[in-house]
């Protein structure tokens, strides 16, 4: 178990643990109080239970079944009450829905063959060979998910090049721009926010 900022959160041996790129992402999240968000990735569900605190409500998305349940746990835990949580991959359990801000801490990890886990927790740090396979996927199909004047903010790293994540982004019509960053051992994370014009 962990807390943070008056939040109690249980972890799981199988789902992603808070680290350093959710605390950044949890300290610069850009949420109003009339907002519905999506999270893809809610891992143990901290950032979830933040932003349903902020929001008027929260769907959060896994690949891992571990993790909905976890983050179960821990929305029940904080009660936050106005969350729903999905299992499924990206956008797959949110066909046809639009939100006003998305949420990712994207898998942006570049790896290959080798250094692939062979459990649920592959799928929170495998990014593919440049640690952009997952976050090209995702900028794709953002804005077919997202409400007039929508915003996303995506969490990745240096290593899997932060200037194509917003040249994609201006390319599909929004304003983006690392609003948060923190230098780690060999790398940087960064939240890249975009905004839709």
């Amino acid at each position: 178990m962990i807390e943070y900022d008056g939040t109690v959160i249980y972890k799981h041996p199988k789902v992603y643990e808070p680290a350093e790129d959710t605390f950044l992402l949890a300290e610069n999240l850009d949420i109003k109080r009339t907002d519905e968000v999506l999270e893809i990735g809610t891992g143990t569900g901290l950032i979830t239970v933040i932003a349903a605190r902020k929001s008027r409500r929260v769907v959060a998305t896994d690949i891992n079944e571990h993790a909905i349940k976890c983050a179960l746990k821990n929305t029940i835990t904080n009660r936050t009450y106005n969350v729903e949580l999905r299992e499924g991959n990206l956008f797959e359990p949110v066909a046809g829905e639009k939100f006003n801000l998305i949420l990712f801490n994207t898998p942006y990890l570049p790896t290959d063959e080798d250094e692939k886990l062979d459990d649920e927790l592959n799928a929170a740090f495998d990014g593919g060979l440049e640690g952009r396979e997952t976050i090209d996927q995702f900028i794709e199909q953002v804005k077919d998910h997202l409400k007039e004047e929508g915003r996303v903010q995506i969490v990745q790293s240096s290593l899997s090049d932060n200037e194509k994540t917003i040249s994609k982004l201006e390319g599909l019509g929004f304003k983006a721009e690392i609003t948060a960053s923190e230098k780690c051992f060999f790398e940087e994370i960064v939240v890249i926010t975009g905004k839709l014009k």
